[in-house]
């Protein structure tokens, strides 16, 4: 997932948007209702973690504008307020879950893991393509079972990958949810990153399942490896 966390505490911040990264998301920051929503106005999200005391305002504002659009992007709200008037109130703008601080990352991790299976998309427990399995539960995947040894962000672009199996994936997309705003447009990154993950998916004697569609993007479609 590509997460926008919206917290003015900068260690609390850096440290879970680090946390986060770990855990195979894409990440961006934001410590004020201003700057969260330009990025919201710019790039698309998955989710958003959202601190209700800002330098700016209250985050409920932001929740109550998201909500107000129609848009149903997830939000865990973060507070040090554990009443349950606040907590009524975070519900009541908008937000999904709640979390008081200080927390410990499992914790937000398994929130969010709650939150995107309740996504409006239906999200399995395992992605099956073929004889590739990937289980956002474990971060891992593994083919014809034999496990995949993957670094953090080769899984994070499997699993993209494997949400969207047998459609054309280009790079806007591909960066806007495996990267974060860190992203350099000009960079091979992305092609560097497939071609790591092609080795390791698609071992000899096996159908291929990854394919570069020329001018478009990258595809994991196994009847395109059997055509």
């Amino acid at each position: 997932m590509r997460i926008l966390v919206v917290e003015d505490e900068t260690a609390l911040s850096e440290s879970l948007a680090k946390g986060l990264r770990q855990a195979a998301h894409a990440v961006d920051v934001a410590p004020t209702l201003a700057q969260a929503r330009t990025k919201l106005a710019l790039e698309s999200y998955d989710a958003l973690v959202l601190d209700l005391g800002l330098p700016d305002g209250s985050g409920l504002l932001l929740a109550r504008e998201i909500r107000g659009r129609g848009e149903r992007m997830p939000i865990l709200v973060l507070t040090a307020r554990d009443g349950v008037h606040d907590r009524v109130a975070g519900l009541d703008a908008g937000a999904d879950d709640y979390v008081v601080k200080p927390f410990a990352l499992e914790e937000v991790l398994a929130r969010l893991r709650a939150l995107e299976r309740r996504a409006p998309e239906f999200r399995p427990t395992l992605i099956t393509v073929a004889d590739l399995r990937v289980d956002p539960a474990t971060r891992s995947a593994e083919r014809a079972g034999t496990a995949i040894t993957l670094t953090t962000t080769e899984y994070a672009l499997l699993e993209f990958l494997a949400r969207h199996a047998g459609s054309v994936l280009g790079r806007a997309a591909i960066s806007a949810h495996v990267w974060d705003e860190n992203y350099d447009p000009f960079s091979n990154v992305i092609d560097v990153y497939v071609a790591r993950l092609r080795r390791k998916v698609d071992r000899p004697g096996l159908v291929p399942l990854l394919h570069t569609v020329r001018g478009a993007g990258y595809t994991l479609d196994p009847d395109r490896g059997t055509a």
